[in-house]
């Protein structure tokens, strides 16, 4: 298994100023961090991205990107080529986030386009799946995530499984306050690790990294990582605090 990965999205906070001020506060920080046994990802909006890479190039810190179009280039007015982002030092970029799919109408066959233009551009996707209360309540979870994923990832042929990162986010805890507790979480983490074994085979699922996501904060954090199949997490409203950012990736792991 890989280094697990705090991994935060700003969504679409932080221009150029705010991203400048907050690697000012947040590269002193983490100094005594130790990269050995973990992995910390930001991505900014696209706006952010320039002065990002600039102020990171010289730290242990990944850079991500929120979304990328399937195409190297041409007439696709408002996308970003993954080999735009490949040329700013972005490694991993997040596709089908709940927000994606439920605000922009992005559907499971985009969201598959989008992935496979990704990694061939040889950056790591961040594939999003996760289910609406509704779909939760109706006990349809593990029939939604199993289609997100097995949809999401049909361009994908074989895997060493470092190149992708799975990310499980119950939109009804995306900045609602609410989390899935370690054992709802731990559970559908356990079940995506068994559909990609079925996929790639057990050796292969073993090392893609599942991260969860979902109202996670410094309070909740060292219940999360300590679950089984749970390799990190993915970090909204409190990664665009540094000192929060901070002490959510610092927690200790075993």
């Amino acid at each position: 298994m890989g280094k697990p990965l705090f991994a935060g999205n700003w969504k679409m906070n932080k221009g150029v100023a705010e991203t400048r001020e907050f690697f000012e506060k947040f590269l002193p920080l983490t100094k005594d961090i130790d990269f050995e046994n973990r992995e910390i990802m930001i991505a900014p909006p696209f706006i952010s991205l320039s002065v990002a890479s600039e102020i990171v190039k010289d730290s242990k810190i990944s850079l991500g990107a929120q979304n990328a179009c399937w195409a190297k280039k041409g007439a696709f007015t408002g996308e970003i080529s993954p080999v735009m982002l490949k040329e700013l030092g972005v490694k991993y970029v997040i596709l089908g986030h709940s927000e994606r799919r439920h605000i922009f109408g992005e559907s499971n066959e985009l969201i598959a386009k989008r992935v496979k233009g990704v990694y061939e551009e040889g950056l790591i996707p961040v594939l999003c799946v996760g289910e609406t209360l509704e779909e939760r309540e109706k006990g349809i979870t593990f029939e939604v995530v199993e289609n997100q994923l097995k949809e999401g990832l049909k361009e994908i042929g074989n895997l060493d499984g470092a190149e992708l990162v799975i990310a499980y986010e119950p939109v009804w805890a995306i900045g609602t306050g609410k989390t899935a507790t370690p054992s709802q979480a731990e559970e559908v983490h356990s079940f995506i690790r068994q559909i990609l074994g079925e996929m790639y085979g057990k050796n292969v699922a073993d090392v893609i990294r599942i991260l969860y996501g979902g109202s996670v904060k410094p309070g909740n954090i060292k219940e999360l990582i300590v679950q089984p199949n749970i390799d990190g997490v993915l970090v909204g409203g409190a990664s665009l605090e540094p000192e929060s950012f901070f002490e959510i990736c610092k927690v200790e792991i075993s």
